[in-house]
């Protein structure tokens, strides 16, 4: 029996409950925003209204270590930075500053324009901090995390690589099969386009240190996508580790990232 691309990529059908994890998303970012000192909202990095990042430092930061830089999910058509201020919370408490970054969203902008706009994020925390950047995001976030981490960054001027390793959260690697799905009405994407933004297809640097996480619960298309980004990768040289979370759907792996104290945590300190 064919495969129902549909209802493996309709998240939220799976879980019905991801209102009222999404309403507590955003309940715990503006709790957050509220609470952490120093925070910078609205840095923009680009022309356009969502083109901004919140910058929220760590109280105690390590000398030299990498700015994180949280990249959220919403198939690139929806959602945006103010739901996600408290992924800041464990790694400033760990002494590591974090970008939440904003977008623009699709149909508004094609994704490769967005996919654009996160490698312009990351070049200005490089520019203004002087400090590599390590990115993660879920969902869509997962993929232009990948992005970030398999960027040819000599194309786009820096004489050094700024990516200090990366985590995609129940990434999307591979495009293609997003064409035949309801995702697609926003994003319009073709094959070239599917090829071109697929990070599956690019070459990190060697020895690049990624960590692709995705819930044990989630479709068998996140896993493979997980998977063939751990296998691609790898064959190019990049130390690549898998972290698949127990009992976690599309909405919940997230959670442990608001806990300092978790095993995800720590593997994403450990990137650093």
């Amino acid at each position: 029996m064919p495969l129902d691309l549909n209802a493996e990529y309709n998240n939220r059908a799976m879980v019905p409950e991801h209102a009222t994890i999404m309403g507590q998303w955003a309940a715990d970012a503006a709790a957050y925003r509220g609470s952490a000192k120093g925070v910078k909202l609205n840095v923009a990095y680009g022309d356009t209204a969502r083109a901004k990042y919140d910058f929220f430092p760590a109280s105690s930061p390590k000398p030299g270590a990498p700015v994180m830089m949280f990249i959220h999910g919403g198939y690139w058509q929806a959602l945006d930075k103010s739901s996600f201020s408290h992924m800041a919370h464990a790694p400033n408490s760990h002494g590591f500053d974090v970008a939440i970054a904003g977008y623009d969203l699709c149909p508004n902008v094609p994704l490769g324009v967005i996919v654009d706009q996160m490698i312009a994020c990351a070049k200005a925390l490089k520019a203004k901090t002087g400090r590599m950047v390590l990115p993660f995001g879920h969902s869509a976030g997962g993929h232009l995390a990948a992005c970030l981490g398999g960027t040819n960054w000599p194309a786009f001027g820096e004489d050094e690589p700024i990516i200090a390793g990366a985590m995609p959260i129940s990434g999307l690697f591979h495009l293609s099969p997003l064409m035949q799905t309801f995702v697609n009405n926003a994003l319009k994407l073709d094959a070239p386009q599917c090829s071109r933004l697929s990070p599956l297809t690019w070459t990190p640097r060697r020895g690049l240190k990624v960590t692709a996480v995705v819930g044990g619960d989630e479709s068998s298309e996140y896993h493979r996508q997980t998977r063939a980004l751990v296998t691609a990768w790898s064959a190019v040289g990049a130390e690549m580790d898998e972290i698949i979370m127990p009992n976690a759907n599309h909405f919940t792996v997230l959670a442990p990232l608001m806990d300092p104290s978790s095993s995800l945590t720590k593997a994403l300190i450990a990137l650093a």
